[in-house]
């Protein structure tokens, strides 16, 4: 497997999915309360001032809409911006480190709803809202909620959305006509879980021309064999730095055509 990524490829998707789009700072006065995608209601009497993210796209979101500061602790694998990989690294989402999370004081924490620890955090007095950003039109709406509990107003997060709406355009076009129906496979761990055409990373990449070897049947995120991959035999895969080692010395990924 000699080509992991090509250079056309990077670039649009680093344009798309790590770029950073910042937004205003103005902020609603408190008491606020937000439903999450629990169908919880969470309220806060001040607009909450130190949050602990344990999902990457949470952490960028916050950062996207210019309140970066706020943060005072985040997952493990949360990376974007460079400034985050210095605060506290408080586990995963699905084993976070409860005592240090408590430890820090947040004023909320941001969660998938896949974590199991949500309760367990609210037991011991945290504030937890538990967003899930799965495909385009979550992620607008995630942007929306993250921006309320933020004390943001509407505009911030429409104004973000349209960047990102924007962004993904302006690479589907940059992009040369003989990549597009490259069949991609886009791994977003190790485990491996991959994203599926029904993700918001394969909507993107419809958008961009490319041709998921994941279909929708499987899910936004399947958990895959490996051999589903060597047998498919895409084009290019897509994976992050944390991720690529050892890749290669998966059996029968030598000879994939990527």
């Amino acid at each position: 497997m000699n080509r992991v990524l090509t250079g056309a490829w990077h670039r649009a998707l680093a344009f798309v999915l790590l770029g950073a789009w910042m937004a205003g700072n103005a902020l609603y006065a408190a008491p606020l309360e937000v439903t999450d995608d629990r169908g919880q209601l969470v309220r806060w009497e001040q607009v909450p001032q130190r949050i602990v993210s344990l999902l990457p796209s949470l952490t960028e979101t916050v950062c996207e809409l210019g309140q970066c500061h706020r943060l005072v602790g985040v997952d493990r694998y949360s990376n974007w911006p460079q400034a985050v990989t210095r605060l506290p690294q408080l586990g995963g989402g699905l084993d976070p480190n409860i005592e240090a999370i408590v430890a820090l004081r947040p004023d909320v924490v941001l969660v998938s709803t896949a974590t199991r620890a949500s309760d367990r955090l609210q037991a011991l007095g945290l504030k937890v809202v538990a967003l899930e950003p799965k495909t385009h039109a979550d992620v607008r709406r995630v942007l929306g909620k993250v921006a309320q509990v933020l004390g943001l107003p509407a505009t911030d997060s429409e104004r973000v959305w349209r960047h990102i709406d924007a962004a993904v355009s302006a690479a589907a076009q940059s992009l040369p006509p003989a990549v597009r129906g490259t069949r991609v496979y886009f791994e977003v761990n190790r485990a491996p879980y991959a994203a599926g055409e029904s993700s918001f990373i394969g909507e993107t990449l419809q958008r961009l021309g490319a041709r998921n070897i994941v279909g929708a049947a499987l899910g936004p995120f399947p958990k895959l064999n490996p051999e589903f991959v060597v047998r498919a035999n895409p084009d290019v895969i897509m994976v992050g730095d944390r991720n690529f080692a050892g890749m290669t010395d998966r059996p029968g990924w030598a000879g994939i055509r990527a």
